[in-house]
């Protein structure tokens, strides 16, 4: 899923729009504990709808429209993405990402929304008999990926993370939680922000521009580009949930009633996909230097009494370097000055990289692979712009073939447990080390009917739970008796 279109615009760059300073900590609250502070997350919803409400808005003033809108729309993406293309053919940079550093950070300033992706429609499943609401709860248990691992977004994205050293995230400042805390409030609150709901995801679920480049870019850069090409085909305008949010508007829309009330609420939900940091922000705020300096502070905490005296750079010991934060883009030029680090070539001619990464490396684990990717960008490239000559890197697709070629099996995987069915236990069972899944299958095959077995199952669709191993045992049980 991506946000709308609006940062796609030719020549301008997406900015976040000014937010209060309680995304992070309520991001943080609703995941661990979504009913603690119910009256926060509504005041926190409404402060946000007060902002956006100031905002120009796109769509279509009638409702029938909105099909003819979408299609339009993704049209228009497609012609711009097959322009870029062909721009790239013809050997124009890449767009987004300059390194594949670059990449990363973007990977990682986007995780606290990408990792509560489609929470916002969780407080629907429990409307699971209602048949309008039925687009919407389908498009929620595709974002679970029905209960199979290899297809939750969030389990999805919680590997990619991991995989290149990200995981550090929580760091990052207030604007990076906003859309993540929005989406939980919204979610844990459906009942009162119903129409909220509906805008909100009808402007998520369309298909930017954006989402099609990174998705090029980060494969070009040997990062698996899957989770975002995932979103490229679930969120089509034909089919997909791009059509589901359509359908699901007119569905919704009260018969009686004041119906220009609801449907101002609905497009006021749509413009809460602008507030907060988003994917053109994240990665226009990206500075190499800088990315390096931070890095290389935060370490300093630990690594200023680690060292010893022995070794001294421009007449200074290491530990008094790193004594002060402040000192380090001082440090950083007195390694290239002594010689430590040759900026412009490959990193194993640094003595300093040569430190950190090999086979002898004394300062080896020091550093992870978002880190030591962000010191290799950095000391390839030239301080007047550039980048020394590398090796070919494969692209993400071209490796998982080589993978596949050689009987290696696949990156992401896509065994899941084969736990899940109905079905009462037998004695044998009785002995299955899954005790947590074991219990819920019991309790389920207990149920009196299937709304008590639903609404069992429904707790464990949270967006705190899903994607762990009973979450996702729950959401193929769901899934189950919601087809049934």
């Amino acid at each position: 899923m991506s946000p709308m279109l609006l940062a796609d615009a030719p020549g301008v760059q997406s900015a976040p729009l000014p937010t209060g300073q309680s995304a992070r900590n309520l991001y943080f609250s609703l995941y661990a504990d979504p009913a603690a502070q119910p009256d926060v997350a509504r005041a926190f919803v409404d402060d946000q709808i007060a902002l956006a409400r100031e905002l120009p808005v796109d769509l279509p003033s009638n409702i029938n429209d909105l099909q003819a809108w979408i299609e339009e729309r993704t049209e228009i993406v497609g012609h711009e993405y097959r322009d870029y293309l062909a721009a790239r053919k013809n050997g124009a940079p890449r767009r987004y990402f300059s390194t594949r550093a670059h990449a990363l950070y973007f990977i990682k300033g986007v995780a606290p929304t990408k990792l509560v992706d489609g929470a916002w429609l969780y407080g629907l499943v429990r409307q699971w008999d209602d048949v309008a609401f039925h687009p919407l709860i389908k498009t929620y248990l595709e974002e679970l990926g029905d209960g199979l691992p290899d297809k939750n977004h969030v389990t999805l994205y919680r590997k990619l993370l991991a995989t290149h050293g990200c995981d550090s995230w929580e760091g990052l400042s207030d604007d990076h939680f906003l859309q993540g805390a929005l989406q939980l409030a919204l979610g844990h609150h459906a009942e009162h922000y119903l129409p909220e709901i509906i805008g909100y995801n009808l402007g998520y679920e369309q298909l930017p521009l954006h989402l099609l480049i990174t998705s090029y870019e980060l494969n070009e850069l040997g990062i698996d580009p899957y989770y975002f090409t995932l979103h490229v085909t679930v969120d089509n305008a034909a089919s997909g949930h791009a059509r589901k949010a359509v359908q699901s508007v007119h569905d919704l829309m009260p018969r009686v009633g004041d119906r220009d009330a609801f449907w101002q609420r609905v497009v006021n939900g749509y413009r809460l996909n602008e507030l907060g940091a988003s994917t053109t922000s994240v990665i226009g705020e990206f500075d190499l230097n800088d990315e390096l300096v931070d890095i290389m502070a935060a370490k300093s905490v630990v690594g200023k009494n680690m060292h010893s005296d022995y070794c001294r750079v421009a007449g200074r010991s290491v530990n008094d370097w790193l004594t002060e934060p402040a000192q380090i883009p001082a440090f950083l030029a007195a390694l290239e000055d002594a010689g430590w680090i040759k900026r412009g070539e490959q990193v194993e001619h640094s003595r300093f990289w040569r430190l950190v990464e090999g086979e002898r490396a004394e300062m080896f684990g020091v550093f992870n692979a978002y880190e030591l990717q962000v010191l290799r960008d950095w000391i390839t490239s030239h301080p007047d712009g550039g980048q020394a000559a590398g090796a070919r890197v494969l692209t993400a697709r071209a490796r998982q073939r080589t993978l596949d070629q050689h009987g290696l099996g696949t990156e992401r995987g896509t065994a899941f447990p084969v736990r899940g069915l109905i079905r009462r236990h037998t004695g044998a069972d009785a002995q299955d080390t899954g005790n947590e899944l074991r219990v819920l299958e019991q309790q389920v095959a207990a149920s009196s009917g299937k709304q008590e077995a639903m609404a069992l199952l429904a707790r464990l669709l949270s967006p705190e739970v899903h994607h762990t191993t009973v979450g996702l045992m729950a959401t193929r049980m769901y899934t189950q008796l919601f087809d049934a």
